[in-house]
C-alpha cells in the first residue's frame, strides 16, 4: 500500500481505496503555534506495517515545515519522541515530554487489535 497522508488543521490521515480514514493522527491547536499530539488511531488491518510511526513522523515533519511546536498527550507519541530524540525540536517542551516519557508504562493509545 502507498502511504499518502492528508491532513488539515487538526488531523494527519491515511485512506483506505473507498476514502475511509484507516489511521488518524488527531492533533488540534491548543496556543497559537502549538498543536497538541491527542489521539493516534491505526485500524487493527494495518498491523506490522509501521503506520503509526510513518503518520507521527508526516505529522512532525510537517510541523516542523510550518514553524509550530508540538505538546504530547498521546502515549504512542510521548513513547514514539522519546524515541526520536532528532525530532525534539518539534516539542515544545522537550524538557516536559522526557518526564512524561520516564512515566510512561503500558500499551500505546489507539493501536487497535483485531
Amino acid at each position: 500500500m502507498d502511504m499518502v497522508f492528508k491532513n488539515d488543521k487538526e488531523n494527519t490521515w491515511l485512506e483506505n481505496e473507498a476514502g475511509e480514514r484507516i489511521a488518524v493522527l488527531n492533533h488540534p491547536e491548543v496556543a497559537p503555534g502549538i498543536v497538541n499530539f491527542a489521539h493516534t488511531i491505526v485500524d487493527g488491518s494495518l498491523r506490522g506495517q509501521g503506520v503509526a510511526d510513518k503518520i507521527t513522523r508526516a505529522a512532525a515533519d510537517r510541523l516542523r515545515e510550518e514553524g509550530l511546536k508540538a505538546e504530547l498527550t498521546c502515549s504512542y507519541s510521548i513513547k514514539w519522541f522519546a524515541q526520536h530524540p532528532e525530532y525534539k525540536d518539534v516539542l515544545a517542551d522537550p524538557g516536559e515530554e522526557d518526564r512524561k516519557a520516564g512515566e510512561l508504562a503500558g500499551p500505546a493509545c489507539g493501536i487497535r487489535r483485531p
